[in-house]
């Protein structure tokens, strides 16, 4: 039967709903009223990246790059230089597959402290399609060394993240969203690199981030009905990976399932899977996109067609676990 601490996963409420890009934007308005060296480049996105009001108190502070994010990493690299700490902001496919080489060669080889902030990550996009679509990104950029990944649940931590990365000395990869989302955390409850846990339980453990640790959590809820003790955690920081908490939850259920809006190849199941091979190998099953692009379409609808949705993250559960009962 579910233990005490897990029945937290029913008074989970939403708060209302708001996207995550917002929280980015509102948060490096926070941090840089605090922080006279925060800039803000663009290319060409300033809107979408929630940025004006940014623009309106800062405005010798924000550098429009144009159309060409190349140039936007190696200005942001040279900033740095010069003590700034440059905030980049573009869609996600935009801020790696197409600068991947700019921030190898001038951000992450030398370490210089610039924070990626990448916005319209991931099926969610929705109607501009596969070409936008990136859900590789975090693999790309968690290989990189040196290089911090965080990927934040909603508006709250979002915003929480985006202020916490100004005192983080290194490249930061910030990867958040553009539909309206359920906002369920707490601001005070973001730390960099350390695991957030919803729920506490032994029989199986659900790892997320960004937009399906919602999910998971509703997930966890209806498993809970049928007297299942799920452990649900946020991993909102793929990259350090809080080892401690992954192996701590895993010796206690003994299996895992892995939940991310990305490939199942090189994002936070494979981080974890890798985690547990090393210290404590248990059965994984993973909710994610299965190595394969997408498409366009309504956000909801291609998190369903895609496997990312609560029913899928139940189904994997319950795998798991048939799967640790037979082992």
């Amino acid at each position: 039967m579910p233990n005490q601490i897990s029945t937290m996963l029913k008074e989970i409420q939403s708060t209302g709903n708001k996207d995550t890009r917002s929280g980015f934007g509102d948060g490096i308005v926070e941090a840089a009223r605090k922080n006279a060296n925060i800039v803000a480049l663009t290319a060409d996105l300033a809107g979408s990246l929630k940025l004006n009001q940014f623009i309106k108190e800062f405005p010798e502070r924000f550098f429009q790059c144009g159309i060409a994010e190349a140039n936007m990493m190696g200005i942001a690299a040279g900033l740095t230089i010069g003590g700034k700490i440059p905030y980049t902001t573009t869609f996600a496919n935009f801020s790696t597959g197409r600068v991947y080489d700019q921030i190898r060669q001038s951000i992450a080889y030398s370490g210089k402290n610039v924070k990626i902030c990448a916005s319209h990550a991931g099926l969610t996009l929705g109607e501009d399609g596969a070409t936008h679509q990136i859900l590789e990104d975090i693999g790309l950029m968690k290989m990189l060394p040196g290089m911090t990944v965080i990927v934040p649940c909603d508006y709250t931590q979002t915003k929480a993240a985006t202020i916490a990365v100004a005192a983080h000395e290194g490249p930061v990869y910030l990867r958040f969203g553009r539909p309206s989302w359920p906002i369920f955390s707490k601001e005070e409850d973001f730390r960099i690199g350390k695991a957030q846990y919803f729920s506490e339980g032994t029989d199986v453990s659900i790892f997320a981030c960004g937009h399906l640790v919602w999910n998971a959590i509703q997930a966890g809820a209806l498993l809970q009905e049928k007297g299942i003790s799920v452990e649900v955690i946020n991993i909102h920081t793929i990259k350090p990976l809080d080892e401690a908490a992954v192996i701590k939850s895993i010796r206690k259920t003994k299996c895992a399932v892995t939940a991310e809006e990305h490939n199942i190849i090189g994002g936070l199941g494979d981080a974890i899977a890798q985690c547990a091979a090393k210290n404590f190998p248990v059965p994984v099953e993973y909710v994610g996109t299965k190595d394969t692009f997408g498409e366009s379409g309504v956000p909801k609808d291609l998190l369903k067609k895609y496997g990312l949705d609560i029913p899928d993250i139940v189904t994997a559960a319950e795998k798991v676990m048939a799967r640790k009962k037979n082992s």
